[in-house]
């Protein structure tokens, strides 16, 4: 149930928190193993070095770098080597902050100001660069962690510096290993997930096709996204990657509203993750001229690097209301669990920093989560705390192997991955220095609730006004694009032109149905302008369909 309450010219709601669905356990992630797989082997390899060298105690500064292994898995090589290079020397800056300020004060409150902060800017710079799961979780763990290591000496900065570079250089090599067995494995499994979006929309009832159009649109967009930085320095790459185009403007075609066989295209996607040659659908007239229309506008739509991260978060860009949540929340937990007796509240400023979302109610969602998870995590931890403490060995393993549960199970529900999260992290607390089971059980606990009151009542008073207006400005380039697209004769025009006008119409109902998801999801907000969105989408989808290849072919013939 809403209620509404008058504030002057605009009505304001309040929405309720749900709790139906917070536990559901959803399907894995299709490629949940290369995380799974990488992780604990970035991490294993320098850690196993440490244990023969006698100093396992130095384990937490390697994780710095190998934990940077999590990321990147759906870029292609040649863009993942990059995106590697820059998430490993954030992660090494952020740890450089961090042990200087450990090393030049004992102050818990300004340790916890400074990781609040660090927690900030990991939010923002990793929503802005589009990372992906887990976004700046990993680096605010670290960092948070570093600035509570004890005798930390400003001589030994460098030295901790170096071993977190040797672990990130070895997750470099992880990550991009796979490339020597299966160089255009991301690519294909891109346009895979569009093929198999494209196949649910063209099964589904006329009825129910709103929500399914918009997630195989978004399919094509993430394709694309992979396809324009793939490389094609040989003849054969250059073929492969034309083929996997002509696939993604093909599912481009049945969005619009082009009829196929939901079969078939299910069948070509599993011929690409089965890595068979790329099949190849039915030549179109104008095609290769569409294509080239279709990449000039996804290329000229989609900045990257440096300039796109500070595009994102340019004045009036909607993740600084969130940034702002996150270092008032994580803040909050740290000061909140010092004065409570933690010695060390790291722990309190990870939870808080781990339940921002994108709006409060996925934050609510967030926080149940990370509370049930974390609990039943302290209850794996006690059972596997004996067999851990037997050597360095078994330790390591215990690692390992809660890394790859992790990455197993976190897609499925994030409180289930949390539930292997929470004992790998109080181990590798253990990697440093044995303590007192009962009391680091207690006090990360204690650190839990904490974290998550903290970051679900700063979410309530940091509000993210800027939801509601970035609704308008979709709704602006929306109606653009469905004006120019209208303005397109398809009898007359040049496929590539037609293209690009269903390109961007395309993209303008994705960013308008993320910008609605985002602010709906806000309990205390202006209303939303549901009338004007639902019919901009609806002219929108008509101008989209007018636009389709069968008609424009068979308007050109006419």
């Amino acid at each position: 149930m809403v209620s509404e309450k008058s504030t002057g010219a605009a009505a304001v709601r309040i929405r309720p928190l749900p709790l139906r669905g917070v536990l559901s356990v959803g399907r894995a992630a299709d490629i949940w193993h290369k995380a799974a797989l990488s992780a604990p082997i970035a991490f294993g390899v320098p850690a196993l070095v440490l244990l023969a060298l006698g100093r396992l105690d130095l384990a937490l500064y390697t994780s710095a770098g190998s934990l940077c292994a999590i990321y990147s898995h759906g870029e292609p090589y040649a863009s993942r080597a990059r995106f590697m290079a820059w998430v490993v020397l954030g992660m090494l800056a952020s740890v450089g902050i961090a042990l200087v300020t450990a090393a030049a004060t004992d102050s818990t409150a300004i340790r916890v100001g400074v990781a609040a902060l660090l927690a900030a800017a990991h939010k923002a710079l990793c929503d802005a660069a589009r990372t992906g799961p887990p976004g700046g979780l990993i680096l605010t763990f670290i960092t948070a962690s570093c600035l509570f290591v004890p005798h930390q000496r400003l001589a030994d900065v460098p030295f901790h510096l170096a071993l977190g570079l040797a672990g990130g250089a070895v997750a470099w090599l992880v990550v991009m290993a796979p490339a020597l067995v299966r160089p255009d494995g991301p690519e294909r499994t891109a346009v895979a997930r569009a093929l198999e979006a494209a196949a649910r929309l063209a099964a589904v009832e006329p009825g129910a096709t709103a929500r399914v159009r918009h997630d195989a649109a978004a399919a094509i967009n993430a394709a694309w996204h992979t396809l324009l930085w793939v490389g094609a320095r040989t003849p054969a790459r250059a073929a492969n990657r034309r083929a996997l185009e002509r696939l993604v403007a093909h599912v481009g075609t049945v969005v619009a509203g082009a009829p196929d066989d939901p079969d078939r295209l299910a069948g070509w996607a599993a011929d690409l993750r089965r890595n068979r040659p790329v099949p190849r659908p039915p030549a179109r007239p104008g095609e290769e001229d569409e294509l080239a229309g279709i990449a000039a506008e996804r290329a000229a739509a989609a900045p990257r690097g440096i300039r796109g991260v500070l595009e994102a978060l340019g004045p009036g860009s909607p993740l600084l209301p969130i940034a702002a949540r996150v270092a008032v929340g994580a803040a909050l937990a740290g000061w909140a669990s010092a004065a409570l007796g933690v010695g060390r509240p790291y722990w309190a400023v990870v939870t808080a920093a781990a339940v921002f979302q994108a709006n409060i109610t996925l934050s609510w969602r967030r926080g149940l989560q990370r509370a049930v998870g974390n609990l039943a995590g302290l209850a794996l931890f006690t059972v596997l705390l004996p067999t851990t403490r037997i050597g360095g060995l078994a330790l390591v393993a215990a690692v390992m192997a809660l890394q790859f549960c992790t990455e197993a199970t976190m897609a499925r529900n994030y409180w289930l991955g949390s539930v292997f999260v929470t004992p790998m992290a109080l181990l590798m607390v253990e990697l440093a220095a044995l303590q007192s089971a009962g009391r680091l059980a207690a006090e990360r606990w204690l650190d839990t609730c904490v974290g998550v009151v903290a970051g679900l009542l700063s979410c309530a008073l940091v509000t993210n006004r800027r939801a509601t207006g970035r609704i308008g400005a979709a709704l602006d380039r929306l109606d653009a694009a469905t004006a120019a697209a209208r303005s397109t004769d398809a009898a007359t025009v040049d496929p590539p032109q037609i293209a690009r006008a269903r390109e961007r119409l395309t993209s303008a109902l994705v960013e308008l149905r993320d910008a609605v998801d985002v602010a709906s999801g806000e309990w205390w907000q202006e209303a939303l302008p549901e009338e004007r969105v639902e019919r901009a989408e609806r002219e929108a989808h008509r101008a989209l369909a007018a636009l389709a290849p069968a008609r424009a072919v068979a308007s050109r013939a006419a």
